[in-house]
């Protein structure tokens, strides 16, 4: 009975959390939405050897977040793919005591007896 309630009480917890997550997503894409209608003047970039032609203020903000956002994707995956090598690393040296650990106990319940 006990498991039925909690399994209720994850189930709740599960779609409230998809509620709150849908409401951020809405009110990011209005903030977004609202910007963009604000501020729809085309601006030009100069990155010091590229001149690049006007668009909107919204258009590059947005393509600056989305750069950013994949840099930093790209920054941690190296960092993921790293410790994964270290874990796996650890996993081997750990299997292996346990190896070392089992053939000790068993050569000291030989000497023992």
């Amino acid at each position: 009975m006990a498991t039925t309630a909690s399994n209720g009480a994850g189930r709740l917890a599960r779609i409230l959390r998809r509620l709150i997550l849908v409401l951020v997503v809405l009110a990011m894409l209005a903030a977004g939405v609202l910007f963009a209608v604000q501020n729809p003047e085309p601006v030009a970039l100069d990155l010091l050897v590229v001149d690049l032609a006007p668009r909107s203020l919204a258009l590059w903000l947005l393509a600056t977040l989305a750069l950013g956002g994949l840099l930093g994707l790209l920054a941690s995956s190296i960092i993921i793919l790293r410790l994964r090598g270290k874990l796996v690393l650890a996993r081997r040296k750990l299997e292996k005591c346990k190896v070392e650990l089992d053939r000790l106990r068993v050569a000291g319940l030989k000497d023992g007896e």
